[in-house]
């Protein structure tokens, strides 16, 4: 029986980029809400949270930026041509977090910090919104050509309902990350925290209901037309369930069940894209016939077959080097000579 390699490596490719989500989610997600704690101590508490981890989330990120170009040359091409002032706009985001987290520290002055701590946040906000914004135009259909070459304006992405989708990002990522500093954290800051959870989970649900019911009614041959798939459905109802759970396992001190479900929500949801994306990666509007799919972008099969190869050596190398990360700075921060 042949193996439908297109459909391995979109399956494969989405998998990198959901583990980006949900491991550099929380990074981004702590840095959204970073402004919130006014006290030095606690900002580096949330700080050395994410200090072992963060530059090793974003190598998920490289990996699937790699991927997609070995895979899908064409999406990877169009994609990045396209949202060229979006993605640079991303990177100096990137950049601005990284050299924040560690240069924030390298002095005491109070006014040195503060501008450190607003680059922070500012970039970790920026980089979540303009994700889900990437996110809300490749549900939405770009403009391409006939050679599969965008045809828009930065100003074009920048749509309402792309907007909507980033700003459901934003919270769900800000969510997320207050999940993980719960989990990271103990005593006031923990409780403040468990508090600020709560009313970000509510502002979710609010942005979340509304994206939905705007996706039913703009976009219903992702939603509608799927209604009596299983897997469709299945993925929907969990997503619900995820967030119920929410609540829930954070009321009764269920720390680590509250943060593996912002992350099971996290991959729901970008599955549920996936799912009714496929096989289109950049769906054409108003032209579908112009749309790059798993099949009319993808490499040939026999370097299809090569790379995943190479993806089955390369993927438990990075599986086991993100598991040996998380379980040597597992348990709660504490401040201490070596902290930021």
């Amino acid at each position: 029986m042949s193996v439908d390699l297109n459909l391995v490596w979109y399956v494969l490719v989405g998998l990198l980029f959901a583990g980006y989500a949900v491991l550099d989610g929380f990074d981004l997600g702590v840095g959204g809400l970073h402004l919130f704690s006014k006290k030095d101590e606690e900002r580096r508490l949330q700080l050395n949270a994410i200090g072992p981890v963060w530059d090793g989330n974003e190598v998920w990120l490289v990996t699937g930026g790699g991927a997609l170009f070995a895979a899908f040359p064409e999406v990877y091409a169009t994609a990045f041509s396209g949202f060229y002032l979006a993605f640079m706009l991303l990177l100096f985001a990137l950049i601005t977090r990284a050299v924040a987290i560690e240069f924030r520290s390298k002095k005491a002055a109070p006014a040195w910090r503060t501008v450190w701590d607003i680059a922070f946040s500012l970039a970790s906000a920026l980089a979540a919104l303009l994700l889900g914004v990437a996110l809300g135009n490749v549900l939405r259909g770009l403009p391409l050509d006939a050679k599969h070459e965008f045809i828009g304006t930065f100003l074009g992405l920048l749509n309402p309902y792309a907007l909507l989708v980033g700003c459901q990002v934003l919270a769900l990522l800000a969510l997320h990350g207050g999940c993980y500093l719960v989990l990271k954290t103990e005593g006031p800051l923990q409780a403040a925290i468990r508090v600020r959870c709560g009313r970000i989970l509510a502002g979710f649900i609010l942005v979340h209901v509304l994206t939905t019911v705007t996706t039913f009614l703009t976009l219903p041959h992702l939603t509608i037309e799927l209604l009596d798939d299983p897997i469709f459905l299945l993925l929907t109802v969990s997503s619900v369930l995820l967030v119920a759970s929410i609540p829930r396992a954070m009321g009764r001190g269920e720390d680590l069940r509250a943060f593996l479900s912002t992350s099971a929500l996290i991959l729901c949801l970008l599955g549920l894209v996936g799912y009714a994306l496929f096989p289109s990666m950049l769906p054409s509007d108003p032209s579908p016939e112009f749309s790059l799919t798993a099949y009319n972008a993808a490499s040939s099969s026999k370097t299809l077959g090569i790379m995943l190869l190479v993806a089955a050596v390369g993927m438990p190398l990075v599986l086991a080097y993100t598991g040996c990360i998380y379980r040597i700075f597992r348990g709660k921060v504490r401040l201490d000579s070596t902290s930021y």
